[in-house]
Formats: structure tokens, C-alpha cells, sequence
């Protein structure tokens, strides 16, 4: 049995995870191969960029502008083996035809005839002997690849993707009938695709943001011929690029001892691209860490003035000698230990952006967010990846709910969260946060009211719905319940445990 006493230690460690629980190892599988394809042409202002708009749906970057492509399957390491081109390759060629109607062929891109389109949709498996007939292209030719990149380790699901390009001078319309996955596709120059990605218009994906910068400054250099931009990039296949999630705000993973299956806490460089920035939750207690976070402050153009902590729990929160030694700053919080101790509603001018200071407590007293037109830095108001533990005699379940609420009123454009990758569509999660933690709360109520009285007892039945929650986790969880409803005077404990009020 869970020891009650020591779920309840206030501040449990200062860490996520309950002192006396034993979580499981996390197994992460190696990342999965993957190929995407960049396809340029020369349009009347300048080189323009296909970018395909991914439907709400999508369970990867709803709604976000991005190049077609998708993950390697089976048939494509027989089709590889057979045709004699790589897996990738395989890959990429099939995902054009299901996604754009479309084939690589001599140089140019062709459209395919719909009734095999409609079999590569329907069984991709078909694409295989569409190809070793001839009645779908699998040329190569003048297909280069121009980057590698690895999805971070913040990411559920990772990708080892390939980056391919083809500049096509002629070629047939794309087609988005008979497939899901894009809304809609459009010809844009990387100028202004980059253009309305800082002015937050649009979202696209990390990745497909840096080397579409990568591509703008190689276009000035080279006269805007995109031939020679994909020959420099295939040359030298640029390294290790900054992770933006959006316009001011960079990512960079720092593994931590937090709450699985995240294994790593989101340390953010926010503000001006070009200005002023702070550090928010450096988070590092060893020195890889710290290496990593201070060579992408060192890669910054701006200048560090602060370090900020969303709350003092120890995933986030960096060991204080690496600190020093790393960032000669200030540090600010809501903590009364602050250089700077901010309060619900400043303005921090940042550069030429301002990010506003948002105090949520509910999972932590102090716990602290910032907004701005680019999104919303939420610590641990919400996950990317896993769930939000209210602890017990430190947080408080339901002001953790009306902050939740507060956030969602609040409409911001992108969530960043201190566990897990960005959050697209914040709407839908926020909503889904509420409605989960008011309907668990409502639960452990009834269960008392029903007449159960012991711990174990209530947390059984209120997680009824969810056989797989971990049980040390369900049962510190109501607690976190239980003494909201007490606070708000709707249950008391005695001697025999739990009874309504």
C-alpha cells in the first residue's frame, strides 16, 4: 500500500514524480526512417516552394503547411530491393503519388493516371508492381538530398528523415482529390512563407522553418538558382539547426528526471530573434545538458538578460553551480528567492516583442506562464507528451481547472509546454484538459458520496474508466481531489477516512 504521508510530503521532493512510486523504464525505440520532398520552380517573382496545408485531423502538425512525405512501410524495403533505389526513395516517390497525384519523370512532374492514384490510395502496398510496370514513374533523376533531420528526443513518435529536392521547370497540376492528409497546396515563395511564420499567420513545421531559411540566404548568394542552392546543400547537408517552434521561441531539449514517458524538460530561448531573450527553464543538472543550452544561447544573435522559471519543481529548475558558470543573468520567478520576482500581468519587452506574465497555480503555487501573439509557454499546465500531476498538499485540483480555464479563454496561437512537442491546436486541448479533470473530480466525489471511505477504495472507483492508469498514480491523483472538495467544503476526513461534508 501507498504510504499517505509520504504522498503528501509538500513539494514531494520539489520533483513530478510521487517520493515511494517506482516508475517503469521508458524503452524508446530507434527513431523511424522517413523522407520528405521539397519541390521548387521558378516562378515569375523568384523561386516558389510546393507546401501542402495538413487537414485538423492529422495526428502529426494538424493544420500546420508542410512538404509531402511520410514515413517508410514495408513495401517500401521490397520495392527498394527490387527497383534498386533506396528506401527512402521509395518512400517519397509513393507518398507523391497518394498525396499530389504526381510522378518524377525525365526532369518533370507528371500526373498520374487517377485510377492507379485511386490503388496506391486505397493499399499503398499497390504502388510496388505499379512501379515495376511502368504505369507509375519511379525516376530519380535530378532528385537530391539536401538534409537530414532527426525528430527531437521531446517527441512520442521519432523520425530519422530524409530531406529530398527536385527543381521541376515543367511540370502537371497537383491534385488533392482521393487523399486526406492535405487540405489544401500552394506554390510560395520561401520569403513569404518565412514572412507570414514570424508574423504567426501560419504554422509550419520546425524543420521545414530552418531550411527554408537555409534555402532564402543561399538564393541571395546564388542569383536565385535553386539548381545551385540544392547542389551547395547536397555538398555540405548543413548540421544541427535550431528547433523553432515559432517566431522568438527556440527549443532545446534538456533531459531531466521527470514524469514518464517524458524523459526530457523543454528549456526555451524566447523573445527577439535579433534583441533581447531570456532562458526559460534551463533544467540541466549535469554538464551535457548545460552545453547543450549554452551553445544555443551562444548561437542566439540577441542578448541573454535573464533566466526565467515557470515553478520550482526540479525538471525544471537548473543545478545552481552549472548556472553560474553558464549565464552571468538574473534570474526570474514568482519565487520570493527571485532576482526579479514577477507578478500576474507584467510585461516583459523583450527586443521588439512582449510576452505577458500569467500566474496559474493549481499544479504549483508560484507556477508561472507567459503569452504572446506567437503562443503560449505553459511549464506545466498542459503536456505535449504524458500527463499533468496536481500534487497533493502543494497544488490544488481545482484552481488547476479554472486556470486551465483561464488559458483557454485566452485563445492562444500555439502551445509550448515544458514536456512533449508544441501543442497545435490549443483549443482542443485545453478543452480536453478541462473536461477530463472537472469529470475525474466529479467522480471522486460520487464515490464518497456513495459511501466510500477509504483512499484505495475511491481512487478504484474513480478511475473505473481508465483500468490502465497507474494505480500509485491514481490513488495520489484523487487525493489531489479529495482535499480540493475539502477546501471547498464538500467532504472532510475522520478517523475512518472520507465522508461527505
Amino acid at each position: 500500500m501507498l504510504c499517505l504521508e509520504t504522498i503528501c510530503v509538500l513539494g514531494r521532493n520539489m520533483s513530478e514524480v510521487p517520493i515511494g512510486l517506482s516508475m517503469p523504464d521508458l524503452e524508446r525505440r530507434p527513431p523511424r526512417p522517413s523522407a520528405t520532398l521539397m519541390i521548387t520552380r521558378d516562378g515569375e517573382d523568384g523561386v516558389e516552394v510546393l507546401l501542402g496545408h495538413r487537414c485538423e485531423t492529422m495526428p502529426s502538425f494538424p493544420g500546420y503547411w508542410a512538404f509531402p512525405g511520410g514515413g517508410v512501410s514495408r513495401v517500401d524495403k521490397t520495392a527498394s530491393e527490387v527497383i534498386g533505389i533506396s528506401v527512402q526513395h521509395c518512400a517519397i516517390l509513393r507518398e507523391l503519388v497518394e498525396e499530389l497525384g504526381l510522378a518524377p519523370e525525365d526532369g518533370r512532374l507528371v500526373s498520374v493516371e487517377e485510377d492507379f492514384r485511386r490503388m496506391v490510395v486505397d493499399d499503398k502496398a499497390n504502388w510496388f508492381p505499379l512501379a515495376l510496370d511502368g504505369d507509375i514513374s519511379a525516376d530519380t533523376t535530378g532528385m537530391r538530398i539536401i538534409s537530414m533531420r532527426t525528430t527531437p528526443p521531446f517527441g512520442p513518435m521519432r523520425f530519422e528523415n530524409t530531406f529530398f529536392h527536385i527543381h521541376s521547370q515543367d511540370h502537371d497540376e497537383f491534385s488533392l482529390v482521393g487523399q486526406t492528409e492535405f487540405e489544401n497546396a500552394r506554390w510560395m515563395r520561401p520569403c513569404d512563407v518565412i514572412g507570414a511564420w514570424q508574423q504567426n499567420a501560419i504554422k509550419v513545421a520546425p524543420p521545414v522553418v530552418t531550411l527554408l531559411m537555409e534555402v532564402e540566404r543561399c538564393l541571395g548568394l546564388m542569383e536565385q538558382d535553386m539548381e545551385k542552392v540544392a547542389i551547395d546543400l547536397e555538398t555540405r547537408m548543413p548540421g544541427r539547426r535550431s528547433i523553432l517552434f515559432a517566431q522568438g521561441v527556440e527549443v532545446v531539449p534538456v533531459k531531466t528526471a521527470t514524469l514518464p514517458p517524458a524523459d526530457h524538460t523543454n528549456c526555451y530561448l524566447v523573445g527577439d530573434p535579433e534583441g533581447d531573450f531570456i532562458v526559460v527553464d534551463p533544467a540541466f543538472r549535469h554538464r551535457e545538458g548545460m552545453e547543450d543550452v549554452a551553445e544555443a544561447v551562444e548561437r542566439h544573435k540577441g542578448e541573454l538578460v535573464a533566466v526565467f522559471y515557470t515553478h520550482g519543481h526540479s525538471d525544471h529548475m537548473a543545478d545552481v553551480g552549472l548556472l553560474k558558470e553558464a549565464f552571468d543573468v538574473p534570474v526570474w520567478s514568482a519565487s520570493t528567492s527571485a532576482d526579479r520576482i514577477l507578478k500576474d500581468g507584467e510585461v516583459l519587452k523583450l527586443g521588439n516583442q512582449e510576452w505577458t506574465v500569467l500566474h496559474t497555480p493549481g499544479h504549483h503555487p508560484e507556477h508561472l506562464c507567459l503569452i504572446s501573439d506567437s503562443g503560449l509557454i505553459a511549464g506545466d499546465m498542459v503536456a505535449g507528451i504524458g500527463t499533468i500531476l496536481i500534487p497533493p498538499g502543494q497544488g490544488d485540483m481545482m484552481t488547476y481547472i479554472e486556470q486551465l480555464e483561464r488559458l483557454l479563454d485566452l485563445d492562444p496561437h500555439l502551445i509550448f509546454p515544458s514536456h512533449g512537442p508544441v501543442i497545435p491546436l490549443p483549443f482542443m486541448t485545453l478543452e480536453h484538459y478541462i473536461k477530463h479533470r472537472s469529470s475525474r473530480h466529479d467522480k471522486v466525489l460520487a464515490a464518497v458520496e456513495t459511501g466510500h471511505t477509504i483512499l484505495e477504495d475511491i481512487a478504484r472507483v474513480a478511475y473505473e474508466d481508465t483500468p490502465d492508469a497507474h494505480p500509485g498514480l491514481a490513488i495520489d491523483q484523487t487525493l489531489s481531489h479529495l482535499l480540493s472538495h475539502e477546501k471547498g467544503g464538500k467532504v472532510r476526513t475522520t478517523d475512518g477516512g472520507w465522508v461527505r461534508a
